[in-house]
């Protein structure tokens, strides 16, 4: 029996190709009609995968968010014997209580590390962050990504309604900095900046040619700050001798 010249539709080949036409083009550039056209198929077969365009755009939304790594969270074993105080576990350097066998990432390290992999997969998909920035709704890995984020404050000591709060506050820091890129919005026109009106802008017309420098380095300072500053909020929550 001959082959199909072209690959069987599945939801996973409707999702990838939906994505890089989104990453080339933009999302006004995700229509049934182009899809259908991208995948050498009829309109109506789409329909069969997904009864709706805003049902594909979940898809497409929540796979960017599976490129998220969530392995700091939640206890892994040990590699040698697990430190306890006594059979019911003991706990971190940071609050986070770690069973016979078991221990946790710190949570500010935590947090460190998937605030950087979830930008990260941000930035390599710019243009859905709009979409990705309105909740997670239905979308399976990003309701994983709330439980993962939220279950691991709780454990670390953080009352349940800080531990809300910090979710949403990493979650607006993280795609903030992944909606545009701040140094590239200065024009790298010298002229622009006339000493007169902006006396203290000289050198912004360099900033697009460094927007990489700049830009990492705008998400790690932020990044650092709001750690440091929950840090303090975390010591202020624990009972005091």
């Amino acid at each position: 029996m001959a082959r199909p010249r072209t690959p069987l539709l599945s939801r996973e080949r409707i999702v990838v190709t939906a994505l890089r036409l989104i990453d080339d083009e933009g999302l006004d550039a995700l229509s049934t009609r182009r899809l259908a056209t991208e995948l050498s198929v009829s309109g109506p077969s789409l329909y069969n995968h997904f009864a709706t365009k805003d049902e594909l755009l979940d898809a497409v939304v929540d796979s960017v968010i599976g490129e998220v790594d969530l392995s700091m969270f939640g206890p892994a074993r040990a590699a040698g014997p697990a430190r306890a105080a006594g059979s019911s576990g003991a706990a971190g350097p940071a609050g986070a209580v770690a069973a016979a066998g078991e221990v946790w990432t710190p949570w500010p390290e935590a947090l460190r590390d998937w605030a950087r992999s979830y930008r990260a997969a941000l930035a390599a998909h710019p243009n859905i962050v709009p979409v990705l920035a309105q909740g997670p709704g239905r979308r399976p890995n990003a309701l994983r990504l709330a439980d993962a984020v939220f279950g691991h404050l709780v454990e670390a000591g953080w009352p349940r309604g800080q531990a809300t709060r910090i979710g949403a506050l990493m979650r607006y820091f993280v795609t903030g900095s992944a909606l545009a890129s701040f140094a590239a919005g200065f024009p790298a026109d010298a002229e622009v900046y006339d000493a007169a009106d902006y006396p203290h802008l000289g050198e912004a017309h360099r900033l697009a040619g460094h927007r990489g420098t700049v830009d990492e380095g705008a998400f790690e300072t932020g990044l650092e700050a709001l750690l440091d500053g929950l840090a303090l909020r975390f010591e202020r929550l624990a009972p005091r001798p």
